[in-house]
């Protein structure tokens, strides 16, 4: 999980954390902060919060005995921000984050203001809390990079997690990287080559996700709405990265297969039937891999 938020970050997307509380989302993205020396803001999603909670307001001003409006930055202007139990705001609150998102940059009272460089969302929901949430929008849920499952704790880690919390001492994380170094990271990465038979791949790999011709049949029965065109331009950013992280330069089948089900999952819509018979988006992602060849046969 912590590879993979790494990897996210490093192709330059956002990332939505889901697990159940008290499984260290909130340390993992402060975590992230701290060593990359990136500025960090932190967004309790509540159901009263105000999109201009998030983006920041015009408010009235004296300066040198006049008064005028001035804009007072919300916490969205910041390098890393976590928006915590995103699904808690209300659609109108989540839509504020949609801007951000996607043009990294806010519009309030009719003025455009970007955001700071690099920017990164990393959002974290409850799976088993449903009351008084609302469910991200598809809109909203294909903006994320990727979409990554927080795993309970074994034996040993829930035993490691109290001999260095609850000790006289709390760990302390070092910066161990600047802000124009990580921007030049993320700028490597998109040079890294990609050959045309691993495009045609991860394209292949996102329209057999849709339930129409040419589809695995569990694909077309299970399945409302296949992935969209950014499931593709996913692929490939995690791809290029991991392939750096294994020491190419250049893309290879494995890279793209490695994050399929963290970069389809929630851009699935399965039916209703599905989701009654406890089929999951990530069993569906596995049968397209198995389906789809890297390779196919030309006849």
């Amino acid at each position: 999980m912590v590879r993979d938020t790494v990897i996210a970050l490093l192709a330059g997307g956002h990332v939505l954390l889901e697990g159940v509380p008290g499984l260290g989302k909130t340390s993992l993205v402060r975590a992230i902060g701290d060593t990359c020396a990136l500025q960090f803001s932190r967004i309790q999603f509540t159901p009263d919060l105000m999109p201009a909670d998030i983006t920041g307001t015009m408010i009235i001003s004296e300066h040198e005995g006049s008064r005028g409006f001035t804009f007072q930055h919300g916490p969205v202007f910041a390098n890393v921000v976590l928006a915590d139990e995103v699904n808690r705001a209300t659609p109108k609150t989540q839509s504020a984050l949609l801007e951000a998102m996607q043009e990294r940059s806010v519009t309030v009272a009719g003025t455009t203001r970007p955001l700071p460089d690099p920017f990164f969302v990393l959002a974290t929901q409850n799976p088993i809390e449903l009351e008084g949430t609302y469910p991200l929008p598809e809109a909203q849920l294909d903006r994320f990079l990727v979409k990554l499952l927080v795993p309970f704790p074994t034996t040993s880690e829930l035993a490691e997690i109290a001999r260095r919390t609850t000790g006289a001492q709390l760990p302390r994380l070092e910066n161990v990287v600047g802000r124009e170094v990580l921007r030049a990271m993320i700028g490597l990465a998109r040079e890294v080559l990609v050959a045309d038979h691993v495009l045609d791949y991860a394209a292949r790999l996102v329209a057999a996700s849709h339930p129409r011709g040419g589809a695995p049949a569990e694909v077309t029965a299970q399945v409302r709405f296949g992935a969209s065109p950014r499931a593709v331009q996913g692929l490939v950013q995690m791809a290029k990265v991991r392939a750096l992280l294994e020491g190419r330069f250049n893309v290879a089948f494995e890279d793209v297969r490695s994050f399929a089900a963290q970069v389809l999952r929630h851009r699935l819509l399965l039916t209703f039937e599905a989701e009654t018979e406890g089929i999951t988006p990530d069993s569906v992602v596995s049968r397209i891999l198995d389906a789809v060849d890297p390779e196919p046969v030309v006849s």
